[in-house]
């Protein structure tokens, strides 16, 4: 019989032993020709195996892949939380107006922003204020005729806008519908006078412009004389608090009124910080749920609006 494949019909000659044939290569890889420390393996004509890759392996490699990517998305939403919260923190913090109290330079539905660095820093400036530490860092003085937002000092936890109108030794007092500070009255111009109808039913309502000491001028808005914040006592400013009231003198509860039912002397620890921009507006009765709304109720002339 001849040794020759061909001659036996093209096929490997059964009668060789299994080191004598030719290997054949699997399509699974390459073949890893590891010869050792052996030479002469160059020379041998006995036959290198290549191993079939395991799909164990690659299962387990897919299961890391993904296990690394979960963490990936796990540590990027936790550091944007801490950047965000370093942001609300340190430079800016969002609010919205819950009511009528600053008309008429703030109405409800205004969604403002508040530069956080303004007055410094204080455990209101960290959410939920926890006590970790007392007084300011970085604290500077709110000037007279800012719009501050600050927590209510009976609770220390409401949120409250208003006008700085005191400073510490100032004396504030309403005689006959006209504020004064420290026995002088704030100069003040009739704008307008118009008739508007709220709660109480139609009312006359006057604007005017009013001029602080320091030079400070702002509109406030004003339903005429007899009301109950008209005519108050002289309240004298101690150390280190501050004397807010809103631009709509009759339709504020302020520091006109005693801190157990309104809002008192406010604290320097308890300013949040001053109110700069309005970034949107919406009348009541849009909802974010509800896009119709949106465009029904949105007031663009208010948007971006720089506030005095």
């Amino acid at each position: 019989m001849s040794d020759d494949p061909k001659a036996n019909g093209g096929a490997a000659n059964p009668a060789l032993h299994p080191a004598e044939q030719r290997p054949i290569w699997s399509d699974d890889g390459d073949a890893p020709f590891d010869i050792g420390d052996d030479p002469e393996a160059l020379d041998s004509e006995t036959p290198i195996y290549a191993p079939r890759r395991s799909r164990k392996a690659k299962r387990v490699k897919k299961e890391k892949s993904a296990s690394n990517e979960t963490v990936e998305i796990i540590k990027t939403v936790v550091f944007a939380l801490l950047i965000a919260l370093v942001l609300r923190v340190l430079l800016f913090q969002p609010f919205t107006i819950p009511s009528a109290s600053m008309e008429p330079n703030l109405y409800e539905g205004d969604y403002i922003v508040v530069s956080k660095w303004s007055y410094g820093y204080s455990k209101h400036s960290i959410p939920f204020s926890p006590p970790v530490f007392n007084g300011r860092i970085l604290g500077r003085e709110p000037a007279r005729g800012d719009i501050a937002v600050f927590k209510l000092p009976r609770d220390n936890k409401t949120d409250y806008i208003k006008r700085v109108i005191g400073l510490p030794g100032d004396k504030v007092q309403m005689i006959a519908n006209k504020l004064y500070i420290n026995g002088a009255p704030v100069q003040d111009v009739v704008v307008t006078r118009a008739e508007m109808a709220d709660m109480f039913g139609p009312r006359a309502v006057t604007q005017v412009r009013e001029t602080l000491p320091g030079g400070k001028s702002f509109m406030t808005q004003d339903y005429g004389p007899g009301n109950e914040l008209d005519d108050t006592p002289l309240y004298e400013v101690p150390a280190g608090h501050y004397f807010m009231m809103g631009d709509n003198r009759d339709n504020s509860i302020d520091s006109r009124v005693e801190m157990s039912s309104g809002v008192g002397m406010v604290p320097a620890e308890n300013l949040v910080g001053k109110a700069e921009i309005i970034m949107f507006s919406w009348t009541p009765g849009a909802s974010l749920f509800n896009p119709v709304s949106w465009f029904a109720n949105v007031r663009f002339s208010r948007f971006f609006k720089i506030l005095d």
